[in-house]
């Protein structure tokens, strides 16, 4: 007896080479800024978590483009980004700046060590809460900042910090909100735009390419000053239309 035709299509356990060549690139890139922020090289640090993110948009985009999705590629793809985008940051920041603490004391040293590992401990939660919402979110939406928009806020506010030759020991209070703010961001329950929703179309307004060309030519001029004002700007989005939501519903009900 013929089995009935299964509706939804099971994903494929193939390994595939071009899409998971990609995820490998983001995973040294998030490598090698560990290492590079353990030799005091912060800038190359930095910016090797953002090619990490460049990289991590690509590769689901040629998976799907490519018809080669996978199951592997899926797990692979969330490893990777706990280095890159949880583990990498966490220990840039640490070397840049926490780990001056313990000139405050022992117990300042411990704060230190650990602030760092709240981020990557968040980073990885926010992943996992990610994979197990596969499939039933909004995907209009992000539920908590994702964990490469947190990696830009914190490595965008080290490279801005490091190019300007202010040292992380003397701002190392500073950097201590901003870990803290970007781990719990990442675990909070605010929603963020995904940017997911734009129409898929190969025509797009005449303003976007404005604007598109205006970044473009601002990061060539500034490239740590404008990243950090762009995720900044992001970071606070979620705060702030979460904030305007609860207004406007507390006025409606208040008629």
């Amino acid at each position: 007896m013929n089995q009935p035709e299964n509706p939804v299509k099971e994903r494929s356990r193939g390994i595939y080479l071009l899409p998971n060549l990609i995820t490998t690139g983001g995973l040294f890139a998030g490598f090698y800024a560990i290492i590079a922020a353990a030799s005091g090289q912060f800038t190359a640090a930095c910016m090797a978590v953002f090619v990490a993110g460049l990289l991590d948009g690509l590769d689901g985009r040629i998976a799907r483009l490519t018809g080669t999705t996978s199951e592997f590629g899926v797990q692979y793809d969330s490893l990777a980004d706990l280095v890159s985008f949880g583990m990498a940051p966490a220990l840039v920041m640490y070397h840049w700046s926490l780990a001056s603490l313990k000139l405050d004391g022992a117990t300042a040293g411990k704060i230190g060590w650990l602030t760092a590992f709240l981020y990557a401990a968040c980073a990885a939660l926010r992943l996992a809460r990610f994979n197990a919402q596969v499939g039933q979110a909004d995907k209009r939406w992000f539920i908590g900042l994702a964990s490469p928009a947190a990696a830009g806020l914190m490595m965008a506010f080290v490279w801005t910090m490091h190019d300007q030759e202010l040292s992380g020991r003397d701002f190392r209070y500073l950097a201590l909100a901003v870990t803290v703010a970007a781990a719990l961001l990442m675990v909070g329950r605010v929603r963020y735009f995904s940017f997911k929703a734009f129409p898929r179309s190969d025509r797009v307004p005449f303003l976007a390419m404005l604007a598109a060309l205006a970044v473009f030519v601002a990061l060539a001029i500034d490239p740590p000053r404008v990243l950090l004002a762009v995720a900044v700007l992001y970071a606070l989005s979620g705060p702030v239309h979460w904030l305007w939501q609860r207004r406007t519903r507390m006025a409606s009900e208040s008629r």
